[in-house]
């Protein structure tokens, strides 16, 4: 498990008039799930791809278990920073257990270790390995690549899972299912975990905590429970619909589905 803190955080496009991210200042705790939420453009994809270097700092710093990032080997930092997005990029020319395979493969691992760990991974997301370990990316339904995307990136068992709007692109049932899978993977193996959405449902339903984020700024950090009682701006109250017992009973009931918990 991994603990990531931004402090002070700050980032500028080269040419940008305004900051996309400004002054952030959080940390996310040893094997919680923390959903960064907002409306596009509001500098969350910006803030979690300061976490791998993908996107370089103007200010502060990001540690991960207190080093920072800046100061590590950016390819090293990368194998060992689960990454997935919305588009998921597998490699079409690979098969599933060799996209799974990548990053354990790229850390020296052991052919038997490897295969192991591919088999092991399928049958955590819900896919027999026999049926789909030689199966090419085009064989694959968007739901099922998104799931292999998960797998790929928790393989060599990172220090922390990044996640840009990973299920965007899939349909609602889809959606649900791969949300139910990625609540329980989480917890099943203790990962740090920062989930990129603007979706209010998907947050509420996925979130340990929620960063809600405008303008480049973080307006609150709180439990989804807490947003609706003491929301600390009132963009967040708008946002939350505070005050709106239905909208709280709808929020709240989605989360306790997804996790088992309603009756």
């Amino acid at each position: 498990m991994s603990s990531i803190t931004f402090d002070g955080v700050t980032v500028r496009y080269p040419g940008a008039e305004s900051d996309a991210v400004e002054n952030v200042s959080f940390e996310c705790d040893d094997g919680e799930l923390v959903v960064l939420l907002g409306p596009s453009g509001c500098g969350k994809s910006t803030l979690l791809r300061t976490v791998n270097r993908l996107v370089p700092l103007a200010a502060g710093r990001v540690r991960i278990d207190g080093n920072d990032v800046n100061a590590l080997d950016a390819v090293e930092l990368r194998r060992s920073v689960g990454y997935v997005i919305q588009a998921v990029g597998l490699f079409a020319h690979m098969t599933v257990a060799q996209n799974v395979a990548v990053v354990p493969s790229l850390r020296g691992w052991s052919r038997d270790e490897t295969a192991r760990r591919v088999d092991e991974l399928l049958r955590m997301i819900g896919l027999d390995p026999a049926a789909y370990r030689d199966r090419r990316p085009s064989r694959l339904s968007g739901g099922e690549a998104q799931r292999v995307g998960v797998a790929r990136a928790i393989a060599a068992r990172p220090r922390a899972l990044l996640m840009d709007e990973p299920f965007g692109a899939v349909d609602a049932i889809v959606r649900t299912a791969l949300q139910r899978e990625l609540v329980r993977i989480v917890a099943e193996l203790h990962t740090t975990t920062l989930f990129v959405t603007h979706d209010m449902d998907e947050a509420f339903r996925l979130a340990d905590r929620i960063v809600v984020m405008r303008s480049g700024r973080v307006e609150q950090v709180a439990r989804p429970q807490e947003l609706f009682e003491r929301p600390a701006t009132e963009y967040v109250r708008d946002l939350v619909h505070a005050g709106d017992d239905v909208y709280r009973r709808y929020f709240m009931r989605g989360r306790a589905l997804l996790r088992g918990l309603a009756e």
